[in-house]
């Protein structure tokens, strides 16, 4: 993964559509918001939105939380 180097804030143009598809397929791929963000060095928001952007669709909060029918 394309990691920003120390101090690059503004991550702009085509380097930021390649880091948000490289996102958007590791988070496709099972990888949670919190491990990208670790990974890249970036905040939870920021990598939201790039995952986000990239169109891959973000999956809801807290895993499956449906209960099946044999436990009650």
């Amino acid at each position: 993964m394309e990691v920003p180097e120390t101090g690059s804030l503004l991550i702009a143009g085509p380097r930021r559509d390649r880091l948000a598809a490289q996102l958007g397929k590791k988070y496709e791929g099972g990888m949670s918001m919190r491990a990208l963000a670790n990974e890249c060095g970036r905040s939870y928001g920021f990598v939201h939105k790039l995952v986000w952007e990239s169109g891959v669709k973000i999956r809801g909060r807290g895993g499956d939380t449906r209960r099946s029918a044999d436990s009650s």
